[in-house]
């Protein structure tokens, strides 16, 4: 670990480096630098056919679906399923990876099955995942077959209850199982002991895109057909954080290639509303801007009006939705700010809650779909276990975010005498309890938070793959490395240390907390920076002093004009 400095809010962690002869050898074979070798052999990839793989991503690298455990029996009940002219339910979760897992299934059956439909249970009267509800329909309006995406396989009770009323099902989830599979015609997760498939990360979208591409295969259809869906698999895979390495990292390359040349009506509809962005969209884009308006409908009234926007078949359709979408959005940004505030004020008006490890704040009015998103920036506010909490439907329930290296789910585990539910995982949660449990458990919470959590986990880090001068930065170099995009989970954007850096000129203050700056260091060329929420280092800065800064690498494109800019992430002197 590095020395902090004066920089306090964050640790400054160094990745070790590789064994130099491997980072040489392989700098040899591609004709490239040494940082780029060094930055590739941390991904695992040490040879010259795995960075061929990764420099060029191919959908012929795809896996065949029919590795997956149970695709073969899958494909053969939804055979039948046409074949008998059977009704057919594509069913989902609410959030933006089970609505596009769903606009993707239901858009490829529907084109040759007339009898199909899609359900999305409702977040605050049924729940997340299969509910009682769900099946109910199904077997009163004749549906014979439900395709569950990215729910189900914990949902052994609901799928006993659906066998129990002539309701098939086959679950496509991403989630780890329990001890004991669903009793489905067949259930399709990666993530199963006895599943062979190679890639285990798949999002809930990215199993149903499997599905389709296995049914295709089969019936000697043209895979383009599978193909114009990449989009929605590429917006799955950003909005899930699940990490972009392998297969998804293929897809996610595809599908951003689409969004940006092709996208379906819907996605294009949100795109339109994203006013302000320009040039080519990202990963980032994704989680920022069309993730949060999918989310909305489920948030603020119903995920069903997701779904109605991705499946739309023209744009004007399409508009309709995305503007009805994005007033939800707006709503929900109105109830994020506010309730965030509440707590905020919270916590500022109580000297035993700044003094906490943890943080559990109940309001009874606070609005249940945007609890997780509150929680989220409180952990970011405060950097310590944060559980928001709110009354519906006669209990309390609420949202629970992490820090790095902290466990949730253990720490809800040891509180679980006080909770009627909860589920997750080390870093995010939900749970429920009885309302006259809440001061009992804020109260226990922190208890285990205190005993179990260690001091450095409290302290943001920033982490850095590898200290560089700037004259390392060249544009063949930033060239290779854009080629390492798509960033995302276990590929992200590397965030390189320099030392002694000056600013030419003066930094000035940009909006109410950024900073922007030209530097060099030695002889090197100058470098544009941008320094988010680091107005407080301005003074220090045009001192003319040295400063170490860690910064990501980016393309700036602003009006038209690109050019290399350094994204400051801290700063130390």
């Amino acid at each position: 670990m590095l020395n902090q400095g004066k920089d306090m809010q964050k640790r400054w962690v160094l990745k070790s480096k590789s064994e130099h002869n491997k980072v040489i050898k392989l700098s040899d074979e591609l004709g490239i630098s040494t940082v780029l070798s060094e930055l590739l052999i941390a991904r695992e990839i040490e040879t010259f056919d795995q960075a061929r793989t990764f420099f060029r991503p191919s959908l012929e690298a795809l896996h065949d679906p029919f590795l997956m455990k149970d695709m073969d029996i899958a494909i053969s009940r939804i055979e039948k399923a046409i074949g008998n002219n059977e009704k057919i339910l594509i069913y989902g979760d609410y959030d933006v990876d089970g609505t596009t897992a769903v606009a993707v299934v239901y858009n490829f059956f529907r084109e040759f099955h007339s009898r199909i439909e899609f359900y999305i249970p409702d977040r605050y009267a049924e729940g997340y995942g299969i509910s009682m509800q769900g099946v109910d329909y199904a077997a009163e309006n004749g549906f014979s077959l439900i395709i569950a995406l990215d729910c189900g396989i914990k949902a052994n009770d609901k799928i006993d209850y659906a066998n129990a009323r002539n309701v098939d099902f086959i679950i496509g989830d991403h989630h780890l199982p329990g001890d004991v599979l669903p009793n489905a015609v067949a259930v399709l997760d990666p993530k199963r002991e006895d599943c062979p498939y190679p890639y285990k990360e798949l999002s809930g979208c990215g199993i149903g895109f499997k599905i389709i591409q296995a049914f295709i295969q089969k019936n000697g259809m043209d895979i383009q057909q599978c193909y114009q869906f990449l989009d929605l698999v590429a917006v799955s895979i950003a909005s899930d954080i699940v990490p972009i390495t392998g297969e998804n990292r293929i897809l996610t390359h595809f599908g951003l290639q689409k969004l940006n040349t092709n996208p379906c009506c819907g996605l294009q509809a949100l795109i339109n509303l994203s006013s302000n962005k320009t040039g080519t969209f990202t990963v980032n884009d994704i989680v920022f801007q069309i993730g949060p308006r999918i989310n909305a409908a489920g948030r603020i009234d119903h995920a069903k009006d997701a779904v109605k926007l991705l499946i739309s078949k023209s744009l004007q359709e399409a508009k309709d939705f995305s503007e009805s979408i994005d007033d939800q959005n707006n709503v929900r940004k109105d109830f994020d700010l506010r309730i965030t505030e509440e707590a905020l004020a919270l916590i500022d008006e109580s000297e035993n809650l700044k003094a906490r490890k943890s943080t559990v704040l109940f309001k009874s009015d606070w609005h249940k779909g945007v609890i997780g998103i509150v929680a989220s920036r409180l952990t970011e506010k405060y950097y310590r276990p944060t559980i928001i909490l709110t009354q519906t439907n006669g209990h309390v329930a609420g949202s629970a975010r992490s820090v790095i290296g902290f466990d949730l789910y253990e720490a809800l585990s040891e509180c679980s005498d006080l909770l009627d539910q909860f589920g997750g995982h080390k870093y995010a949660a939900g749970l429920t309890m009885k309302l006259e449990n809440v001061t009992s458990f804020q109260q226990k919470f922190e208890d285990v938070v205190n005993t179990l959590i260690k001091p450095e986990m409290l302290q943001q880090e920033v982490l850095i793959e590898l200290t560089i001068p700037l004259t390392e930065i060249t544009s063949r170099f930033f060239k290779i490395l854009k080629q390492f995009e798509p960033f995302g989970p276990q590929n992200d954007a590397p965030i390189f240390l320099t030392k002694k850096v000056v600013v030419i000129g003066n930094a000035y203050l940009v909006g109410t907390n950024h900073i922007k700056m030209t530097i060099r260091q030695e002889d090197s060329a100058a470098f544009e920076c941008i320094g988010f929420g680091l107005a407080e280092h301005i003074a220090h800065i045009n001192s003319g002093k040295p400063f170490d800064i860690c910064y990501v690498i980016e393309e700036n494109n602003w009006r038209g004009k690109k050019n290399l800019q350094l994204n400051i992430k801290a700063i130390r002197y």
